[in-house]
């Protein structure tokens, strides 16, 4: 079987749980591997999640948020402890070598912004996770980050949904990578005005 074809029947079942009575736990899994190890963002959990319980949206961004650190943790211990035994090869079977290496080269000097940056965007967070552990970013600096990130993301997604519905799922899932590069930007921007002017 393909890779991506995995991927595809995972997909499914993560969008069929998603209707279950027991969500919550599901959601709290998928949310929890997909920082150290899954290939499927908790996001696709979220959006129908929030639209049949919108009276839940905070506290289901809040769960995945929670989930989703804890397992930024896990991802983190695999770096730490597991490189070669583990990261290694999780790396190189969803084919982020390359990826694990251009971060590597500029993690010393930018560890917590790229946490942040990527646990806001599509980009696999598991690859930020391992690497963190494997590079031994200061693991507060590195919790809060991702606190932040996945928060930021998590609680943004919830919010848009909450106040405009089904139109919004499909505007997110159509432009979720342009979306969280424009958040990165303008998050950047009030940075720079406030130290600046």
């Amino acid at each position: 079987m393909s890779l991506n074809k995995f991927i595809h029947q995972v997909y499914n079942k993560v969008i069929e749980v998603s209707a279950r009575p027991n969500a919550m736990f599901w959601l709290f899994i998928v949310a929890f591997a997909e920082s150290s190890f899954f290939p499927i963002p908790p996001d696709i959990m979220i959006i129908p999640m929030i639209l049949a319980t919108p009276n839940k949206a905070w506290k289901i961004a809040g769960w995945a948020m929670f989930a989703s650190v804890l397992g930024g943790y896990a991802g983190y211990a695999i770096g730490m402890f597991g490189y070669e035994v583990i990261a290694k090869p999780l790396i190189a079977f969803y084919g982020y070598t390359d990826a694990f290496q251009e971060f590597s080269r500029y993690y010393h000097q930018w560890g917590a912004w790229i946490v942040f940056m990527a646990g806001l965007t599509p980009f696999p967070y598991k690859v930020i996770t391992i690497t963190s552990g494997v590079l031994g970013l200061n693991i507060w600096i590195f919790g809060l980050a991702s606190l932040l990130a996945r928060g930021g993301r998590f609680f943004v997604i919830a919010f848009l949904l909450k106040k405009f519905g089904e139109p919004m799922k499909v505007f997110i899932e159509k432009n979720l990578g342009i979306l969280s590069i424009a958040f990165v930007v303008l998050l950047f921007l009030g940075f720079y005005l406030i130290k600046y002017l």
